[in-house]
């Protein structure tokens, strides 16, 4: 079954990735064979150099602590998705694209309208939120990105991992635990575990890509070059640049000022990875990465004079003197993000030992241009001026940094069972966020409450300096992990964590699996856990104050943070940790030699989970009226945990091969089923009594629906000489989101058809160490279901949903090795 994978595999991704594959498991093979054979003597006139130990290298695989352990030996499910030909071939130019036109269980959405979440594109597993999903770098806790996505994201409420600060070019392979995994790697891990493998081999290449719509827009260039060196002490070191410019697209219809479409992107990323020798059995290995990103997205357009002045924004968002015929301000963020690790592996006696140390930062900063505050420019009109306000703001922002410091020991006992792997370990992080207060004009009211401007910058107002925020917090863990081959057949896994957080208190979370072997055709396998994931400083701390006009009265709201005076009036409880509990069953079958199938079937409860709250005002909680007179604001809302969800599904791959003489086609269909549904809102007990204003129905479906329950992908790969085709096909399922006005006020919910996109590319070998490739993306131009454009988020007759919403592109790639 093995064999037949890799081939496929092979034959699917490149040389390169079949080349590592054999290693790994060549490795594996070597590495047990070393471990039971007896010591020899070493042999006459033998010198100290050549009876000195030698550098096993070491390969880890998601989801087992015993080193040098293939894919295949994981009792739990795990994919291993090559980069290679991704990268050489591939229609895709960022990594979020590229795995979500892979795998049918990762989802990532680029979003529209929805603030600073078009700049970052969100990711997640199974349907479930993307701060649910661990991400690893070269098996390391990745920091997760400043942002919390709010308002118009498919993840509101949620943080995630920013994939694109990782260039395409620099993965090896990108291997995917689909199992809860917290009692092994801590919080997040509920809905699985990613881990994103950097190349470090000799040698060099470089991609030089063009991509754009077939409407003209959406312009892409792509350099991307890798080079890996040797050292003179056995060691290597591998440098990545990379250089993104993704133009701005548009499917605003004709006479619409908005903008819709994919945000303007220029990313600079520099990727350093390495390891070298130390002492004889022991290497130090370090990673670096640096990116900054330029990117401007274009928010509700505000409308100048009009035939009905009941339809103008002038002077409420709007100024006579500046933008008679409207404007469309424009969000843009500089985004910093650092990250790094530094660690040493080593033998000692017959243990294994790794101490490293994680860091990542993310910083990201609003600029607002092409926009105005409208009070400053109704204040300038009332004292005689003409109306005018400056046109960009330094609106504020945040920052996110994480340190991680582990200590990892493991050995292997032959002799004990079938073998058996104990491991071990501990881990102390340390976290801080902050929110920074933009520049005064960017928030204040100049001309007073109900005179005429709004407040702030039109787009995006700014950060008040009440909104500023600088929190800490630390946890320490530790764990203990067994997997036992009880005999040839029969593997057993069992982990048990405990970790302790210095905001919110402990958590002990376990872990159960097995797998059977009952032939050599048939794998059955299973596990039981239980997880959790702690609230976010982002989710916990966030603040935002900004000015809303309902029926054209000045409303200040308030986005108030967990334990504020406001928070505490109304009730809300210290958020603590989610806790889920995960049952995984499956199965791998290889009924003929060219065929290979794995099933898993899942389920993931999750209880206190943390979303974020409707807006609560004098109206529907008359206790809290007092509380926001005093903080001068009419309506306030809140991160809470009060849902309870289970998400139900299954995933299923199958992997064919065929010869035709010289040719070779290699097919593989994956599919995911994925359901979640909200079983109990968690009302506190001050707000029983007013659950639809904590969750509404839109709310709800955003959580259950906030990505397609039906994802798969059927992939042809063919091959004869030197050239060589690709046709993808990706489907998606039926998508129910909710509308502004609900289906209580006589508005149906926005229900978006199943859709299929295709993907087709062709490659020419002008040489061994260039190939040309040419195709198109979403080539029969497929769109979502069209809905009513006054009930979606974005103001845009469909939502970012599937697959997007720019319709077809075509794509020129050159790949060069050196």
């Amino acid at each position: 079954m093995t064999t037949l994978r890799f081939a496929i595999l092979r034959g699917l991704y490149g040389t390169s990735y079949a080349t590592a594959v054999a290693s790994m498991m060549l490795i594996s093979h070597s590495a047990q064979a070393q471990a039971q054979a007896q010591p020899q003597p070493a042999a006459a006139g033998a010198t100290s150099e050549s009876r000195a130990p030698t550098v096993v290298e070491q390969v880890n695989v998601v989801g087992t602590r015993r080193l040098n352990a293939s894919a295949t030996d994981t009792v739990a499910p795990v994919d291993v998705i090559p980069l290679v030909k991704a990268s050489e071939t591939g229609g895709n130019f960022d990594l979020a694209q590229t795995l979500a036109n892979i795998s049918p269980s990762f989802n990532s959405t680029r979003q529209t309208g929805a603030d600073g979440a078009d700049l970052v594109d969100s990711a997640a597993l199974r349907g479930l939120g993307s701060d649910q999903t661990l991400v690893l770098l070269n098996g390391k806790r990745r920091h997760s990105s400043a942002l919390v996505n709010l308002f118009g994201a498919r993840n509101r409420g949620n943080t995630g991992t920013d994939f694109n600060t990782i260039p395409a070019l620099a993965v090896d392979t990108v291997t995917v635990l689909r199992d809860g995994a917290a009692a092994q790697y801590g919080s997040d891990a509920i809905a699985g575990v990613i881990d994103v493998t950097l190349k470090k081999r000799k040698g060099c290449e470089a991609v030089l890509s063009y991509g754009q719509y077939t409407e003209g827009d959406g312009k892409n260039y792509l350099g991307s070059a890798y080079c890996g060196f040797g050292l003179a002490n056995g060691g290597v070191v591998a440098l990545t640049g990379e250089y993104l410019d993704r133009g701005r697209s548009n499917r605003a219809e004709p006479g619409n000022p908005r903008t819709i479409g994919d945000s303007a992107i220029k990313n600079g990323t520099f990727f350093l990875n390495g390891e070298m020798p130390t002492v004889p059995t022991g290497k130090l290995y370090f990673t670096l990465g640096l990116q900054t990103r330029d990117a401007s997205s274009g928010a509700f357009a505000r409308s100048g004079v009009t035939e009905d002045p009941a339809d103008s924004d002038i002077p409420v968002r709007n100024s006579l003197a500046m933008y008679p015929k409207g404007f469309v301000p424009f969000i843009n963020g500089d985004i910093a993000d650092r990250s790094a690790i530094v660690g040493h592996k080593m033998q000692w006696g017959e243990w294994n030992i790794d101490l490293s140390q994680t860091y990542g930062f993310n910083d990201f900063r609003y600029n607002i241009s092409n926009t105005l505050n409208a009070s400053i420019a109704n204040r300038d009109l009332v004292s005689g001026g003409r109306g005018i306000s400056p046109t960009r703001f330094d609106a504020g922002g945040f920052s996110f940094q994480q340190a991680t410091s582990n200590v990892d020991v493991s050995r292997f006992f032959p002799a004990l069972m079938g073998g058996t792997n104990v491991a071990f370990g501990a881990e102390y992080r340390n976290e801080r966020y902050k929110i920074f207060a933009g520049e005064p004009g960017s928030y204040i009211d100049a001309d007073g409450p109900g005179f005429g401007g709004n407040a702030g910058s039109q787009g995006f107002p700014g950060f008040q300096p009440v909104d500023a925020t600088n929190k800490r917090r630390n946890s320490v863990a530790g764990y203990i992990d067994l997997e036992v081959d009880v005999s040839q057949a029969l593997k057993f896994q069992t982990a048990v964590r405990g970790e302790h957080y210095s905001d919110f208190g402990s958590t002990v979370d376990g872990k159960v699996g097995m797998s059977l072997k009952v032939s050599n055709q048939l794998l059955l396998r299973g596990s039981a856990s239980t997880g959790f994931r702690a609230p976010s400083l982002q989710q916990a701390h966030f603040s935002s104050t900004f000015t809303d006009f309902i029926s054209g009265e000045p409303l200040d709201v308030v986005l108030a943070p967990n334990g504020s005076a406001v928070a505490s009036a109304a009730g809300i409880p210290k958020l603590k940790e989610e806790k889920s509990t995960s049952l995984t069953f499956g199965a791998t079958f290889a009924p003929s030699k060219a065929l290979s199938i794995t099933a898993d079937l899942y389920n993931i409860d999750i209880k206190d989970r943390i979303v974020l709250s409707g807006r609560f005002n004098a109206d529907n909680f008359e206790a809290l009226a007092p509380t926001l007179r005093a903080l001068g604001v009419g309506e306030a809302q809140f991160f809470v945990n009060s849902v309870k969800t289970r998400t139900t599904g299954i995933d299923f791959t199958a992997a064919h091969r065929a010869e035709f003489g010289a040719a070779k086609l290699n097919t593989f269909l994956g599919y995911n089923y994925s359901k979640t549904e909200v079983k109990k809102i968690n009302t506190p007990p001050a707000l029983v009594g007013k659950e639809d204003v904590l969750l509404s129905e839109r709310e709800r479906l955003f959580i259950e629906q906030g990505g397609p329950r039906t994802k798969a992908t059927l992939t042809f790969d063919y091959s004869v000489g030197q050239w060589g085709s690709e046709l993808k096909f990706i489907h998606y399922g039926k998508q129910v989101l909710g509308t502004f006005s609900g289906t209580a006020g006589g508005v149906p919910n926005q229900i978006y058809r199943p859709k299929t996109s295709a993907d087709l590319s062709l490659s020419y070998a002008l040489d061994k160490k260039t190939k040309l490739t040419v195709g198109g993306t979403n080539i029969f131009n497929v769109k979502p279901t069209s809905q009513d454009a006054n009930e979606t988020d974005n103001g845009f007759k469909y939502e970012s949903v599937q697959f997007g919403l720019n319709g077809a592109a075509f794509f020129a790639k050159i790949y060069k090795s050196f």
